[in-house]
């Protein structure tokens, strides 16, 4: 149903060091074997999942935690039919996660 949309998004983490997977059926991002970010469609929205996107700065305040009290570290980045994607945003985050992958 976001074909473009993922296509997108894709696109975007595709211009960063990180390898490029399937895990869990989905594309999944990885640094040295460790998951950074995947890339998943919904009915109703799709999302970036930030394997460590607790520990990420979130300034534009656009993660959410998919199961709050369940999730410990895993945080979404949601998009719907409404949202433009903000390549620079975008991009922004994902290099957070590749430097906070690693430091760790």
């Amino acid at each position: 149903m976001w074909e473009n949309q993922i296509n997108q998004l894709l696109g975007i983490i595709r211009k960063t060091e990180l390898q490029e997977s399937v895990k869990w059926g989905k594309p999944c991002f990885t640094y040295n074997g460790k998951n950074v970010v995947s890339v998943v469609g919904f009915k109703h929205h799709y999302a970036l999942w930030f394997h460590k996107g607790a520990q990420l700065k979130d300034a534009n305040n656009l993660l959410v935690n998919a199961q709050e009290g369940v999730t410990k570290s895993l945080r979404q980045m949601r998009f719907d039919a409404s949202t433009e994607i903000d390549e620079s945003i975008v991009l922004l985050y994902v290099l957070e996660a590749i430097k906070i992958e690693k430091m760790s």
